[in-house]
């Protein structure tokens, strides 16, 4: 008799479920509370969601059968379940999860120049798949449907994503610390441009240009990665005003502020996301606001390295559009958006000393919504309604944490956590669901993050 390795098995077994999810199910959850992020009806109860060829087709209070009398190929029976939108993770370094708990406890600077960059000199475009790998996996778990990604070898990055079916923003911060650099001679301009030729028209892989910040790279660069992204109709990602030296060190070296510098050179000309945010002035804020820049405000990593709070509250009342990020493993140690969205609130509500400072919806307007709008997805995703791709959610709360639950999304922003993640799908396809994903071989992917720790543990 022929006998089958369980490893085997199991990506034969995934091999069919993938096979099942490209003939588009069409998935009927039924008796949900859905919080869709639709003003006009931010909440519905006892409410059924059609999901059909990737899309949501139809949401309608009431029993089925649904608008299309079509029968599903699955009925997901949600009593005492959430239904929402996919979280947006708009400032992350994926490849850096094999970097979780390493050099912790340092100011920014230390951490990054003497510990963080010497250690991803032993990087390898194998190492950099393992730990997107490991970070999409982790995501997925607690509720993260899109990532936008600012590391090395972005072309790896964008490959593992289309693999595993997320939706992503890859990007290579570009760095080049001589005056005369080069931006066009550099590593990242080819990858970028390479993966813009790879995932052309593809709409879930959006390649994005990318500064790393304006302390490790010359003004002409800025303005070279920012004229190549304008011609080739590319959105910005840069590290802004993360700490007081960066801040303090821009003015002292360029008479400006690192918002100040970047516009000038045409960066904020173009659709961008600024991660961080935590140092700008109200002249930078008008700035952002008038440029419609995004911040990815980062809460945790901010806290953890001591960099300082945003000024969130006062870039939203600018009118400034404020996402959350994670930042990298090195700098919080977790993915999981929901600790974003409740610590983003809080911190807020503290130091404007104002209890109805950035409310429970608003925080999770910023993982979702705003996400969207960080990435460009805003008129497809980030919202529960008909047409938009079916890029949701669905949480437990039949728990002892959620059971007593009198408004979902003040459960969603102050109780909730990724834990409480029982289905991932991205445009239809369910990519996590209760502990098991169809697209990542998790075993083989922690056997893999295992043999690079001990790479890194010698260093």
């Amino acid at each position: 008799m022929l006998s089958l390795s369980p490893f085997y098995v199991k990506i034969c077994l995934i091999s069919i479920i993938l096979g099942m999810q490209e003939e588009n199910m069409k998935l009927l959850f039924t008796n949900a509370t859905v919080v869709t992020m639709n003003p006009a009806a931010p909440v519905l109860y006892n409410a059924d969601v059609s999901i059909n060829l990737g899309k949501i087709e139809s949401i309608s209070e009431g029993a089925f059968p649904k608008k299309t009398g079509e029968k599903p190929d699955r009925i997901i029976n949600c009593t005492n379940k959430v239904l929402m939108p996919g979280l947006y993770n708009c400032h992350t370094h994926a490849g850096m999860t094999l970097f979780r708990g390493f050099a912790n406890d340092l100011a920014l600077e230390d951490w990054l120049f003497n510990h963080l960059i010497p250690a991803e000199g032993k990087l390898t475009p194998d190492l950099v798949r393992t730990g997107t790998i490991l970070a999409m996996a982790e995501m997925l778990a607690s509720g993260t449907i899109s990532f936008s990604d600012m590391y090395c070898d972005m072309d790896i990055v964008a490959r593992a994503a289309d693999e595993v079916g997320m939706l992503a923003n890859v990007s290579n911060g570009v760095i080049g610390f001589d005056a005369d650099f080069d931006y066009f001679a550099s590593k990242e301009y080819e990858q970028t441009l390479r993966a813009a030729e790879e995932y052309k028209g593809s709409g879930r892989i959006k390649v994005d240009a990318a500064i790393h910040g304006v302390y490790t790279s010359p003004p002409g660069v800025w303005a070279q990665a920012a004229d190549f992204a304008q011609k080739n109709n590319m959105r910005m990602h840069v590290h802004l005003s993360e700490t007081a030296t960066e801040q303090k060190n821009c003015i002292k070296n360029y008479a400006k502020t690192p918002t100040q510098a970047f516009a000038e050179q045409g960066v904020f000309d173009i659709p961008a996301t600024a991660a961080h945010g935590v140092w700008v002035t109200d002249e930078d804020i008008a700035i952002l606001a008038e440029k419609g820049v995004t911040i990815a405000h980062n809460p945790l990593s901010n806290l953890k390295l001591a960099s300082g709070l945003a000024p969130v509250a006062k870039m939203q009342k600018s009118g400034v559009n404020v996402a959350l990020g994670t930042d990298g493993m090195a700098s919080n140690n977790s993915h999981d958006l929901f600790e974003e969205m409740k610590m983003a609130s809080l911190l807020q509500k503290y130091i404007m000393e104002d209890p109805t400072i950035l409310p429970a919806s608003e925080a999770v307007k910023m993982a979702t919504v705003n996400g969207a709008r960080s990435q460009g997805r805003e008129n497809e995703s980030g919202k529960i309604a008909e047409g938009y791709d079916a890029d949701i959610l669905l949480l437990d709360f039949n728990t002892p944490r959620q059971t007593m639950c009198y408004d979902p999304v003040l459960n969603l922003a102050y109780s909730a956590g990724g834990r409480d993640v029982e289905m991932t799908l991205v445009r239809g396809e369910i990519l996590y669901e209760k502990g098991e994903f169809t697209t990542i071989d998790i075993e083989k992917t922690l056997h893999d993050a295992r043999t690079a720790k001990k790479i890194f543990s010698e260093i």
